[in-house]
């Protein structure tokens, strides 16, 4: 008998009964629309799998069971806390805290000002300087927020897109004072703005401008700041935006198609900067299908870097990416239960080969973490990597039938959608078209609809309902935006108005021309040049974003 047969035996005498007998709970398509998934997978699931070709070892193309041969087995995960809030000397003492507590890298939340080009003192900036992450208007800030760390023996993640080019100039000069040469500076700044227009918003110019001064910080970084990632590309906000998993695969690897070919187009070459590219991915509650969704990924970005942009190095290949679990799947309701949703999330990161893992704090659906929520969600990681033995083993899930089979599915829906983008003309004509922008909407208004009609359960939400105690909510005192004000016209006051203007006149006509923006801007942070300054002087060489309507 074969295992074919052995199974349509098992499912007609064993399985048949008891579901006649007990119906099976009502199931809505998950992320990715599997409502159909096979109540068991089997040998003939994955006929088509060749194990040479679809899994190799890891390490090595194409890179399906993870980027190192031995994963965890030799180092962890880096554990690195997404944080900061309200002025730099808060959260560098934040910093130092999490850093005792045993996190092993940096991750630096900005506010929304810093994010879009504004200064505190903007107009546009009133009631939001410091509130979702913290403000940096100049030099000084960034001395303040990187006080006492030690910038030669850590790495540190930037969110930061629109604004990226002036904060990491911000992050060198400040490094370089402190006696650490930018070519040992490790890290990553986020720079994916493609992403901003269709889930995020933080943009601040079109589509093509920015695309030139992401292809100028891979040049710039290439040459003088050979450690630094200088892209995250980022499926996390395009998942948090209410994309599904295939969709997540696709988006994402769809822009980093578009970065690399803009910086083919620029004479970059693809081995060199293909390098430095990591990605950045949201991971949610469906354990097997997160995992499987990480396998695809890697699997689909060795072949396109192969295939489409002819990257003969292995490191070129290999897709590495940070993770950070699903802020859209806690709960206000009973918030205590997004610690079982953190770890749930963790363990699927971990499963999946991440090379870093920030957890959610469970009282983020209320606020900013505490020091005491942060210091769970830390723990959490610290627990899976010390405890749970998962990180002995590499891809410990490989080879499972449904994980094989769901790895292939979500391969050939993300292929599909990637089809649909290279007819549109690529990523950012099918930006400028909404196409990607109706397909998160459509698939966020159909998961809304689940819940509200109690289709799709959602522990303490819609179902499970009670009274759960209140937990502390951090707040952020009203009386810092009046102090970061202060604090950015007292360098305006004292700095040296010739160079300044000078070194602002010299961005300006860098922008016009085809000179590599980064060198000026660097000059121009320096001589105190403000962000808002910066990017002021972009806006009116380049123009700003109009977001295209989408209904």
């Amino acid at each position: 008998m074969t295992y074919a047969e052995l199974r349509r035996a098992w499912e007609k005498e064993k399985l048949a009964p008891l579901e006649a007998k007990d119906k099976p709970r009502q199931r809505v398509a998950n992320l990715a629309g599997h409502a159909d998934v096979a109540p068991l997978y089997g040998p003939e699931d994955v006929a088509d799998l060749d194990p040479v070709r679809d899994l190799g070892v890891p390490g090595a193309p194409p890179f399906t069971r993870g980027v190192q041969p031995n994963m965890y087995r030799g180092r962890l995960w880096t554990m690195r806390q997404y944080a900061g809030f309200g002025t730099a000397a808060e959260s560098n003492e934040r910093y130092h805290y999490l850093l005792k507590q045993g996190q092993t890298g940096l991750s630096v939340a900005f506010d929304l000002p810093t994010q879009m080009g504004r200064d505190s003192d903007d107009p546009q900036s009133q009631g939001e300087v410091g509130r979702v992450g913290v403000a940096i208007d100049t030099i000084e800030d960034m001395r303040t927020l990187l006080r006492g760390l030690p910038l030669d023996k850590i790495s540190t993640s930037m969110t930061i897109n629109a604004t990226a080019s002036t904060l990491l100039c911000l992050y060198i000069a400040v490094a370089e004072e402190q006696g650490v040469p930018r070519e040992k500076l490790r890290g990553t700044i986020q720079n994916d703005i493609l992403k901003e227009y269709m889930a995020r918003g933080t943009y601040i110019y079109p589509p093509r401008p920015s695309l030139r001064l992401i292809t100028d910080i891979f040049g710039f970084c290439g040459k003088d700041v050979p450690r630094w990632n200088t892209i995250s590309i980022s499926g996390y906000h395009i998942r948090e935006a209410g994309c599904d998993a295939a969709q997540e695969i696709a988006f994402t690897l769809a822009d980093g198609m578009a970065y690399v070919k803009a910086a083919r187009d620029a004479g970059l070459d693809v081995d060199a900067f293909g390098a430095q590219l990591s990605f950045f991915f949201n991971v949610h509650n469906n354990l097997i299908e997160e995992v499987a969704k990480f396998r695809a990924a890697r699997r689909m970005w060795s072949a396109i870097m192969k295939e489409r942009f002819g990257a003969k190095t292995d490191r070129a290949r290999a897709l590495r990416f940070h993770c950070q679990t699903a802020g859209m799947t806690l709960t206000a309701q009973q918030p205590l239960n997004n610690v079982a949703r953190v770890t749930l999330q963790a363990l699927a990161a971990v499963l999946g080969g991440c090379q870093s893992l920030h957890t959610n704090s469970y009282d983020e659906a209320l606020g900013l973490p505490t020091s005491e929520s942060a210091t769970i969600a830390l723990r959490t990681q610290q627990i899976v990597a010390h405890e749970s033995g998962v990180a002995d083993f590499v891809d410990a899930l490989g080879g499972a039938y449904a994980i094989e089979a769901l790895t292939d599915r979500l391969e050939a829906e993300a292929n599909k959608y990637i089809a649909r983008i290279d007819e549109l003309g690529g990523m950012v004509a099918a930006i400028e078209q909404g196409y990607p922008q109706r397909e998160i909407q459509n698939s966020a208004y159909s998961y809304q609809l689940e819940i509200e009609k109690k289709q799709r359960t959602i522990v303490g939400l819609n179902d499970f309902v009670q009274d759960a105690p209140p937990v502390p909510v951090m707040k952020i005192d009203p009386q810092i935006e009046r102090a970061q004000v202060d604090r950015l016209r007292a360098v305006r006051a004292k700095r040296d108005e010739q160079a300044y203007a000078e070194a602002l006149r010299k961005v300006e006509a860098a922008a016009k021309g085809t000179d590599n923006l980064l060198p000026f801007i660097l000059d121009a942070v320096k001589a105190s040049a403000t962000v808002g300054e910066i990017a002021g002087v972009l806006r009116r060489t380049w123009g700003e974003h109009v977001e295209t309507l989408v209904l």
